[in-house]
């Protein structure tokens, strides 16, 4: 007798002989006729079903439907799967081989736990057979355990209740670090391994791993972290594990990120619990990916709490980070500034929190804050006092040489030429001038935008450094000394010297000058304030001429005052 199964194709096939009756068993909405026999012989709950439906009180309406050859389908709801596995665990009770693959030896082990196809009530029943499968050839293997992890999703409730979920997670936790194979083949069933091979060959286990658990949803991959930390795993793992289901899982840490939670707070939520489950010691993981997290906890707000434990962990390795991973924009509306000031700030003192002063990487991150300073410089929104506070958040020790404060100094007077002398003096107070190199003190003597103050004191330090110079020279070889072959004449240094006094008295003239002129500008206004005064209430008439009045006359020379005595000295100079 035949057995077929009628689907949407018009396919027909499974025949079997010397069968009884067959049955109808119709799975979502798909209608297969099978033999009752064979059914109610391997699945507990058929056979059930197919009693019921004979002791059925409507006994009388099913006679009628029997006489006119129609016998209600036994009808299979929620079957773990679909029509699709159905047909498997068809051919596997009339003898037809089967390839089976991770997925699908998951689903099939929901299937016969469904259908209560065990070894009480039929022999060398589907229960074993998939139990063997899953335990010789997926859990041997971390990466073929995650997808057999990942289909559990589809059938969550009954893989729970059945423990392949917690076997799965147990089996990663066992074998993240182990190199052990599975077994490719069992029962005579060959297993769909191909996309496992591929991964195994492109990188590292830890990063295919990484890449795998990546795959799976939130709630799923939560556990597997929480087990991992239970397990007291490596950090390394669970951190690389972490950062990339983050970077699959939430825009914005990459430029190939590619967003499967939609909705904000729940991206929130996903950061929030990434980011609490991170390790609190520094693995190899990058920093750029720690300030990945950071700008993404930003931009969704999480909490404080959130952003704090992040900045301690970045802070801790700082010298680590590069130019680019500290120039994060200020997403608040409260904060004027291009970039996010204060945020570098805070990573500073988490820094010096948990670095020696005589530490390498101090000088590392001194360099890196010199080129944050240079940047932030030309911003015209950046207050003197919080460019000031960012300068000295560092201590002495973490500069060898000033050029490079001095170098964003320079810009930051140049872009903002209206702040207050006082606030030039403060901001060029954060300069060690004994630190600058010879190009530095050479470029700074002449910087016009420098307050006069610092000026004199580059030249008045410039002036002791050849005089010191000088003065070892004339010990050494009483006049003159060979450096690489050559003499170096002593009257050379005389005249630098020399030049350098002139100088320095040239700019103590221009100073007295510049107060004499101020002095005269808040005269002359104070004379042209009354003088409009006057004229509002009619008590001068119309024309009247400053110059004439008070016998004013201005010269395009500045210093007129100490122009002989400058040209003197020019003359002297070129004697």
């Amino acid at each position: 007798m035949g057995t077929e199964k009628q689907s949407s194709k018009g396919q027909a096939w499974l025949c079997a002989t010397g069968l009884s009756s067959n049955i109808e068993v119709k799975v979502h909405d798909m209608t297969y006729h099978l033999n009752k026999v064979l059914l109610m012989s391997k699945s507990r709950k058929l056979h059930q079903l197919i009693i019921e439906q004979e002791q059925s009180d409507e006994k009388n309406e099913r006679h009628e439907e029997e006489e006119n050859g129609y016998t209600p389908p036994i009808r299979l709801e929620n079957f773990p799967g679909g029509p699709e596995i159905f047909e498997m665990v068809v051919k596997i009770w009339y003898g037809v081989k089967v390839n089976l693959s991770t997925s699908t030896a998951v689903l099939l082990r929901c299937a016969a736990k469904e259908l209560e196809m065990t070894e009480e009530y039929s022999p060398d029943n589907l229960v074993l057979k998939t139990d063997n499968f899953l335990s010789h050839s997926v859990f041997r293997n971390a990466q073929e355990t995650v997808t057999a992890l990942k289909a559990c999703e589809s059938v969550s409730s009954l893989a729970e209740s059945i423990g392949i979920t917690k076997a799965c997670i147990y089996s990663i936790v066992s074998r993240a670090s182990s190199s052990s194979s599975a077994d490719p083949s069992l029962f005579s069933w060959p297993m769909n391994n191909g996309d496992s091979t591929k991964k195994q060959n492109k990188g590292s286990k830890l990063e295919v791993l990484s890449e795998d658990l990546s795959e799976l949803s939130f709630p799923i991959f939560k556990r597997v972290v929480q087990a991992m930390k239970a397990k007291e795993l490596s950090d390394s793992i669970i951190e690389t594990s972490l950062i990339g289901y983050a970077k699959k899982h939430i825009p914005g840490i990459t430029s190939r990120s590619s967003s499967t939670i939609a909705l904000e707070n729940k991206q929130r939520e996903l950061l929030e619990t990434i980011i609490a489950y991170l390790p609190v010691s520094v693995t190899s993981t990058t920093t750029r990916a720690l300030f990945g997290l950071l700008r993404s906890a930003i931009i969704l707000n999480t909490s404080e709490k959130c952003r704090t434990v992040l900045e301690i962990k970045i802070g801790s390795h700082l010298e680590k980070a590069t130019l680019d991973d500290l120039l994060i924009p200020s997403y608040s509306y409260l904060n004027e500034t291009l970039y996010d000031v204060d945020l570098v700030e805070r990573l500073i003192r988490h820094f010096l929190e948990n670095v020696d002063v005589s530490s390498p990487s101090l000088t590392v991150v001194g360099k890196l804050i010199d080129g944050v300073l240079c940047e932030i410089a030309s911003d015209a929104n950046l207050e003197p006092g919080r460019f000031y506070n960012l300068a000295v958040s560092l201590p002495d020790e973490a500069r060898l040489y000033d050029d490079g404060l001095y170098r964003a100094i320079d810009i930051y007077l140049k872009s903002h030429p209206r702040i207050l002398e006082a606030e030039r003096e403060k901001i060029c107070s954060v300069m060690d001038f004994q630190k600058l190199t010879i190009e530095g003190c050479t470029h700074a003597a002449h910087n016009e935008r420098l307050p006069l103050r610092a000026v004199v004191k580059v030249l008045f330090l410039e002036q002791l450094q050849l005089r010191t110079l000088v003065k070892a020279v004339t010990e050494e070889d009483g006049g003159e000394t060979t450096a690489g072959g050559e003499k170096v004449d002593f009257g050379v240094w005389e005249k630098v010297v020399r030049e350098n006094q002139v100088l320095r008295l040239d700019m103590e003239a221009m100073r007295t000058r510049l107060y004499h002129l101020e002095s005269e500008y808040v005269n002359l206004k104070e004379v042209i304030a009354k003088i409009d005064k006057e004229h509002l209430y009619g008590r001068l008439p119309r024309k009247w001429s400053i110059s004439k009045k008070f016998g004013c006359k201005f010269k395009t020379q500045v210093c007129d005052s100490h122009e002989a005595k400058m040209v003197d000295r020019r003359c002297q100079r070129r004697s």
